[in-house]
């Protein structure tokens, strides 16, 4: 069988008779030579290249693979499992800051002192977290998933002749009315609402006139656009939002 690639080659010189067929056995005619040495020097040139197929055993100073891959899984360099790729936004990281080299107590975070020197710290009050109770002030949540019922906050209105209406204060809020008054919406913004119950004591009104509703006043949706007219016992339910700068309302119920 011809001798294609140099894995073929015997240790034992006089066994090494052809080179891809060409004759250099003990007597071989002199014509094949040049041929042979050419054909050897393909040969040493397809192992250098790899397209040999041969391999090059580790203790002979190779790798004793035919492919990048397998090569780094031989020598124990395999990316991601005995040593991590090179990333240029982790070496720029570690070399800007100085990291901790201890860890720290449970629930404390990565902080940094504005000079590059990164610790870890207890969160400061206000943090949120995963566990516990958290409160959240002038935060945006986008399409959240909240399971169980939303408490709002209830919120009693101090009275007072043009008393203020204003969502901040709480999505539920109650007034009793000490006398007929006209109340102010000054600090409506579009997409905010209240639920406003209101005991009137002894038969007093409101006007809903004040120009912080917009326009005229309030736009009423029920009552064929007439504002409600209060319960002379307990609450009127009213409902109060604001769209493009105009406060709109809605009596809920007739009780």
């Amino acid at each position: 069988m011809p001798i294609t690639k140099i894995s073929e080659y015997s240790a034992t010189a006089a066994n090494n008779t052809d080179i891809n067929g060409i004759d250099i056995a003990e007597g071989c005619a002199p014509s094949g030579i040049n041929d042979a040495i050419r054909t050897l020097m393909k040969q040493i040139k397809d192992l250098q290249a790899g397209t040999s197929g041969d391999t090059i055993p580790l203790t002979a100073g190779g790798t004793g693979a035919t492919t990048a891959a397998a090569a780094r899984t031989a020598l124990g360099l395999a990316i991601g499992t005995n040593v991590q790729a090179y990333d240029q936004n982790l070496t720029t990281f570690v070399n800007v800051f100085t990291l901790p080299t201890a860890d720290g107590t449970a629930n404390q975070v990565l902080a940094t002192n504005g000079s590059g020197t990164l610790a870890f710290a207890t969160g400061a009050t206000g943090d949120v977290t995963t566990t516990g109770t958290q409160t959240l002030t002038n935060k945006t949540l986008t399409d959240p998933a909240i399971i169980g019922t939303i408490l709002e906050d209830i919120f009693t209105i101090t009275d007072g002749a043009a008393f203020e209406i204003d969502p901040g204060n709480g999505s539920i809020q109650l007034i009793t009315l000490g006398a007929s008054r006209t109340p102010k919406a000054t600090n409506f913004a579009n997409g905010e609402s209240v639920v406003l119950m209101v005991d009137d004591g002894t038969a007093r009104t409101l006007t809903w006139t004040d120009s912080t509703f917009g326009g005229s006043g309030v736009v009423w949706k029920t009552n064929a656009g007439a504002a409600p007219t209060l319960n002379t016992t307990g609450y009127t339910v009213i409902v109060l939002w604001e769209v493009a700068g105009q406060v709109y309302g809605a009596r809920v119920g007739d009780a």
